[in-house]
């Protein structure tokens, strides 16, 4: 008898491949991809920013950037207010009709607009004014999102050194993979087979050397300033010699974490294994209801505007045929639904959110999936958090460098990859420096006082670039985009409301939180702004 563990795993495996092959392919005739059609890779070369990829490795590039920790802590905390269904079943119907759509339209969208942002398919589409808007809009959203995990990145550096040695190394040997692949043309098979089990083999080394605590044990304030001038490097530097092959690697050890999880459940049985968590909580959670919140809270494993950044900046350049957007946008949104669907059954078994929060609790939860092998659940609660602390820096560093295009693409490419990257670089820093008062009339980082907004901001990106996609699509494409519509429609309503319920919340307040109630309700004029114009530009004929 199968458990309910393995029973969830393998309906979330059928119907994931069942949508691959069928709502894939029905994708990719809406978009009409054509092999023959030269790609911006291909046709706009520069050895820096456009490249072509082995699908294999800009698969290992896009997964590892759009992963980041948000498919194991939203899926975690949203299970842990409403119950483990409702976050299972938004993992799964969000990933393959909302998000899936939605990061594979962004994609190709891109591409064909010579590998640029959502921004410039907006310009072509919808007029000058909703480009401005939509990238005043996202360039916001990425400087937080640089502030946040440049923070989370250095203080995982600062806690564990064996992590800032694992980190440190596979920097260094994605250079040299980078190198060989691209001067040398050694074969991307050897070069991974060599790779990929000496940067495994770091975790455990990191955790036993001594050298390793001593050299690597820095403070945060340190490492933060490291990081730095890392991600200026990583916004500057070729593409194809560190940031793509330093995401290859990284993503081994997410492809490691979902063979061990789901080996978890399948096989996880007996003690330890129970579900205890309810199935259904309620619709509220404190004052929070399950709408709204259920679907602002888990982004990342459903559907995340974030991802059609990272699709529309660093992965459009690299595509080298058309097809291979369906596995690398489609593909990774449902391998990123899966992760979720492994967060959503580490909760199952342990009820409560652990100490240390949501990465604590899938952590603990991998280390009972790892002990199926044999392996030290004290070794598997490492190997998951350096897998989760690997993907914090990849964001960090991609999030960089699409923040360097997005200024660009506003300035019409007046301003240089360096100033634009500092530039990127100074907002972020600005955050985690400048002090802020909470609502509590505590003082904290600014970057803490405005991050609540982050998730209703990160989902309205979602909704403008659907919006975005329906447009294109009816106008250019001259094909039906209800597909893109109707998750729009859902995700824009869920979201105003939910920044409506966070404006409400922080004015009741005996003393108002204005630092957040003034950032909410310029993103609902902004939102509001863009989609006027996105309604507007369906209504008329379309530009030639």
């Amino acid at each position: 008898m199968l458990s309910t563990l393995a029973m969830l795993f393998l309906a979330a495996i059928v119907l994931f491949a069942i949508c691959y092959k069928v709502y894939g392919s029905y994708l990719a005739k809406v978009f009409n991809l054509d092999d023959n059609t030269k790609t911006p890779a291909e046709a706009m070369y520069d050895g820096i920013d456009y490249c072509p990829a082995h699908p294999a490795v800009l698969l290992g590039h896009h997964f590892a950037s759009i992963a980041g920790a948000g498919p194991i802590v939203g899926p975690i905390t949203a299970a842990s207010m409403f119950g483990w269904l409702p976050a299972y079943l938004w993992c799964l119907i969000g990933s393959a009709f909302l998000g899936g759509p939605h990061d594979m339209g962004s994609l190709v969208a891109s591409m064909r607009h010579e590998g640029k942002s959502v921004g410039e398919v907006v310009d072509r589409w919808i007029g000058r004014r909703g480009k401005v808007l939509f990238l005043c809009f996202t360039i916001l959203a990425l400087i937080l999102v640089v502030a946040v995990f440049l923070q989370l990145s250095a203080g995982s550096f600062a806690q564990d050194p064996a992590v800032a040695f694992s980190a440190t190394l596979y920097i260094f040997m994605a250079v040299v993979f980078g190198v060989l692949i691209y001067k040398y043309h050694v074969p991307l098979w050897l070069m991974t087979v060599v790779m990929v089990p000496i940067v495994i083999y770091a975790c455990w080394y990191g955790n036993e050397a001594a050298w390793v605590a001593e050299t690597f044990k820095l403070s945060m304030e340190t490492w933060r300033w490291l990081l730095v001038g890392y991600i200026f490097l990583a916004s500057i530097l070729p593409v194809w010699l560190l940031l793509q092959p330093r995401d290859y690697l990284a993503s081994y050890f997410l492809y490691f974490a979902v063979i061990i999880g789901s080996i978890g459940m399948i096989m996880g049985k007996g003690e330890g294994f129970d579900v205890v968590l309810p199935a259904f909580k309620g619709f509220t959670a404190g004052n929070q209801y399950l709408w709204p919140m259920l679907f602002v809270v888990v982004a990342c494993g459903a559907i995340s505007g974030f991802h059609s950044l990272v699709g529309s900046g660093t992965t459009s350049k690299q595509l080298r045929r058309e097809s291979d957007s369906v596995v690398v946008g489609y593909g990774s949104m449902l391998l990123e639904g899966l992760v979720g669907v492994i967060a959503v059954g580490t909760i199952m078994i342990s009820g409560v959110i652990a100490e240390g929060g949501p990465t604590m609790t899938y952590a603990q939860g991998f280390g009972k999936f790892a002990a199926i092998l044999g392996i030290d659940p004290k070794v598997g609660v490492s190997l998951g958090l350096l897998a989760m602390n690997s993907f914090l820096l990849t964001s960090l560093d991609t999030a960089t460098r699409l923040t360097r295009y997005q200024i660009q693409e506003l300035c019409n490419m007046k301003v240089d990859k360096y100033t634009a990257t500092v530039i990127a670089i100074a907002g972020a820093m600005a955050l985690l420096l400048t002090k802020a008062h909470g609502p509590t009339g505590n003082v904290i980082p600014a970057w803490a006082a405005i991050w609540p907004i982050f998730g209703a901001s990160n989902q309205l990106v979602a909704a403008l670039t659907l919006m975005t996609l329906g447009v294109w699509v009816s106008k250019a494409l001259k094909r039906d985009n209800r597909f893109a519509m109707y998750p729009m429609w859902f995700m824009l309503v869920t979201t105003v409301a939910a920044l409506g319920f966070m404006i409400r919340d922080n004015l009741a307040f005996e003393k108002p939180n204005y630092i957040l109630v003034v950032p909410s309700v310029l993103l609902l004029v902004l939102a509001l702004l863009m989609i006027f114009e996105s309604l507007k530009a369906l209504r008329e004929e379309p530009r030639l």
